[in-house]
C-alpha cells in the first residue's frame, strides 16, 4: 500500500525529513500544529550523522551511523560503530527493506513477518522505517485536554482516518503554545492504553534549520527500555546521487 511520510521517526529511521517553523501564532490552531509536525524534519534530501543509544534492563549500547534520504520513500543507513556492527547497512525503497550483514556477506530482504521486529535491537521496529504517514493526510485532529496540563503547552489529539492501516488508536501531540515547538508525542492503542512516548529535546541549528537534536523513544510495555537518537550533524536539501539508494551500494564500504 502506498504510504506517505512521517514516521515515528524514523528514522527513518525515520530519520531525516522535517524542520521546525518558529513563527509565533496568535492562538492555538490544531491544523497549523499538525502541519508543522509533518514538516519537522522534511526536506527534498538529507544526510545526517547520528548516534542511537539503546538501553534495556540487561544491557546498553550506542551505535553511530550515517543516514541518507531522498524524497519521501528512499533511505540508506550505514552503521559506523561499534566495530562489531560496523558496515551493517539498511536500504528502504518505498515499502520494501533490505539489510546487508558483512559478517555473512549476505543481503537479506526483510519479509512481512519480520516487519514488527526490532531494528538493530532498538525500540524502533522495521515497520517504523517503511510505514510512514502524514498527520495532515492520514489523521483527523483536534485540540484536546489532558490530565495535569502544563501552562503554556497546547495538546492535539490525532486519530487515524478510517481505512488507513496505522496501528495506533490515536496520538497526542504536545507543543509549546508560543511557537509550536514539539515537546512530546504519546501513542495509544485502540483501547486507549498508552503504548509508547517520543520526547523531543535539545533544539540545535543545522545549517538554516533548527530541529530537536535528541529524540527519546520509551515503550511503555517494556519497563526499563528506551532508545535515544542524537543528531551530531545534518545537511538538508543537498544534491545526492540516486546510486546511493541501490542494492549494489549495500555492499560498498
Amino acid at each position: 500500500m502506498k504510504r506517505k511520510s512521517y514516521g515515528t521517526i524514523i528514522l527513518c529511521l525515520l530519520l531525516f525529513s522535517y524542520h521546525i517553523a518558529y513563527a509565533a501564532p496568535v492562538k492555538a490552531d490544531a491544523k497549523e500544529i499538525v502541519k508543522k509536525m509533518d514538516e519537522l524534519y522534511r526536506s527534498s534530501s538529507s544526510i545526517a550523522t547520528v548516534e542511537m543509544e539503546i538501553t534495556t534492563p540487561q544491557w546498553s549500547r550506542t551505535l553511530k551511523m550515517t543516514a541518507w534520504s531522498l524524497g519521501m520513500d528512499k533511505t540508506f543507513i550505514r552503521i559506523l560503530a561499534p566495530k562489531k556492527e560496523m558496515g551493517i547497512t539498511t536500504l528502504r525503497m518505498g515499502n520494501e527493506m533490505w539489510n546487508f550483514l558483512p559478517n555473512t556477506d549476505k543481503v537479506i530482504k526483510v519479509p512481512p513477518s519480520m516487519m514488527m521486529g526490532s531494528w538493530m535491537g532498538s525500540d524502533f521496529t522495521n515497520d517504523d522505517l517503511v510505514k510512514e504517514y502524514t498527520f495532515m493526510d492520514d489523521y483527523t485532529f483536534e485540540l484536546t485536554n489532558v490530565e495535569n496540563p502544563t501552562e503554556g503547552v497546547v495538546y492535539v489529539k490525532c486519530t487515524p482516518k478510517e481505512g488507513v492501516p496505522i496501528v495506533w488508536g490515536y496520538i497526542i501531540i504536545a507543543v509549546l503554545e508560543k511557537d509550536y515547538s514539539p515537546l512530546w508525542q504519546k501513542y495509544y492503542d485502540e483501547k486507549g492504553q498508552s503504548m509508547r512516548e517520543m520526547n523531543f529535546k535539545e533544539p540545535k541549528v543545522f545549517g538554516k534549520r533548527t530541529i530537536p537534536s535528541v529524540m527519546e523513544l520509551i515503550p511503555n510495555h517494556k519497563p526499563g527500555n528506551k532508545t535515544i537518537i542524537r543528531y551530531l550533524d545534518a545537511q538538508f536539501d543537498i544534491k545526492l546521487s540516486e546510486d546511493i539508494f541501490s542494492l549494489r551500494n549495500l555492499r560498498s564500504q
